[in-house]
């Protein structure tokens, strides 16, 4: 399937956008990205523009989601490629929450928006902002079908003994209550060409994807199939993320309800928006974390730790739930871009067939890279994230193109 996608991925604050050019074999062609930054924060808001070499930034009022997604196909009308001679084949949006409803990518329609508003509730960061830009694209961008593709989707294949809490089951099934996972978007780009890397088909391949970025998450892969992850009902759980604590006792927040003086609301800030990096160390991005810890900094270092313990810990618990492990592959900002972070988790488990190469990890690469010995028996694999080309992908699948 072939075809040209306006992907949007509409956040709190930001939208990002990729013009993709789709070819009959899958492979995938940036006509232009961009991203709009500082919507609705009061202040002057931020758009780039990038096609092929040329880049284009400038400030822009975007006092909401609206006047950004104007600002975007205002770009493309002056920067190029226009929209309206582009021969746009669909939009594709990024859903983080899609339920036990959406298991699949799905046309856009009004249902579907109230769907997406329904499960806000499960992904309070996203799902709002994911739905703002749905309904503002629609009117921006018509004429074309509009496709909503969901982080939960690809996990939908995960078996009923991993994903199901041990609740009270009629109150669990009453409110939707069971492990969801999420980026599974980010996870399906790279599980083929992480394969490819290896010289397997992907159903031959026993893998544990590790997306590490302001959110954080653990999938394994089996047979290219998802068949356990980290986050659970919503994002919050397992890894250590930017602002969230991932894997917490549940009596802690019922303790911090009853005994520590807090509101369900300030529970829910404190979870989302307070815990994390931010947290332990007092900021979320990993790159001043590392950097506060190279300086002293002990609070800093701490964080780092149980960032990296986190993820060893989820490791070796897929590793045995598979029965086996072929390789671990990172993916997302920290993954690519932080030895630093990849260094503190994978270091000392030659044990178990994990050994880190240390001068293939530290070098700097868009591509696909191995950061293990060729000799080691589980390969430690890079893969750049490929959300965009996946989303447009699974959109052309949807309207048949």
């Amino acid at each position: 399937m072939s075809g040209v996608v306006l992907v949007l991925n509409s956040g709190s604050s930001s939208v990002k956008y990729e013009l993709v050019e789709v070819g009959d074999d899958g492979g995938g062609r940036s006509l232009a990205a961009g991203l709009v930054e500082r919507i609705g924060t009061g202040g002057t808001g931020r758009l780039r523009h990038d096609r092929g070499d040329d880049r284009t930034e400038r400030d822009v009022e975007v006092p909401d989601h609206g006047a950004a997604l104007e600002a975007v196909v205002q770009a493309f009308a002056e920067h190029g490629p226009d929209l309206g001679e582009a021969g746009l084949t669909a939009v594709g949006h990024r859903v983080v929450h899609g339920g036990m409803r959406f298991s699949a990518p799905a046309l856009v329609d009004d249902d579907l928006e109230r769907a997406v508003e329904e499960l806000s509730s499960l992904a309070p960061l996203h799902n709002p902002a994911n739905l703002e830009g749905i309904r503002v694209a629609r009117r921006a961008v018509s004429g074309v079908p509009h496709v909503a593709v969901f982080d939960t989707a690809f996990h939908a294949t995960v078996p009923a003994a991993a994903h199901t809490y041990a609740l009270d089951r009629e109150v669990a099934q009453r409110s939707g209550v069971r492990r969801y996972g999420f980026h599974g978007t980010s996870v399906a780009s790279v599980v083929p060409r992480a394969a490819q890397a290896l010289g397997r088909p992907a159903e031959e391949v026993a893998m544990v994807v590790l997306h590490l970025g302001n959110g954080a998450s653990a999938t394994a892969v089996l047979g290219g199939r998802s068949v356990e992850t980290s986050m659970g009902l919503t994002p919050l759980e397992g890894l250590v993320m930017g602002t969230r604590p991932g894997d917490v006792d549940p009596g802690a927040l019922l303790h911090l309800l009853r005994e520590g003086g807090l509101s369900v609301d300030e529970l829910d800030q404190l979870l989302n928006r307070g815990s994390g990096l931010k947290g332990l160390a007092g900021v979320s991005d990993v790159r001043e974390v590392v950097e506060r810890a190279a300086g002293g900094d002990a609070d800093a270092e701490l964080a780092l730790d149980v960032m990296a313990h986190r993820v060893r810990h989820y490791l070796g618990a897929y590793a045995f739930a598979m029965g086996r492990l072929d390789a671990v592959v990172l993916t997302a900002g920290v993954g690519e871009n932080s030895s630093e972070v990849r260094r503190r988790a994978l270091t000392g488990l030659e044990g178990f067939g994990v050994v880190l190469d240390e001068q293939r990890n530290a070098e700097r690469s868009g591509e696909v890279r191995r950061i293990s010995p060729d000799w080691s028996p589980v390969t430690v694999l890079v893969v750049p994230t490929a959300e965009e080309l996946q989303i447009a992908r699974e959109s052309l699948a949807v309207v048949g193109a």
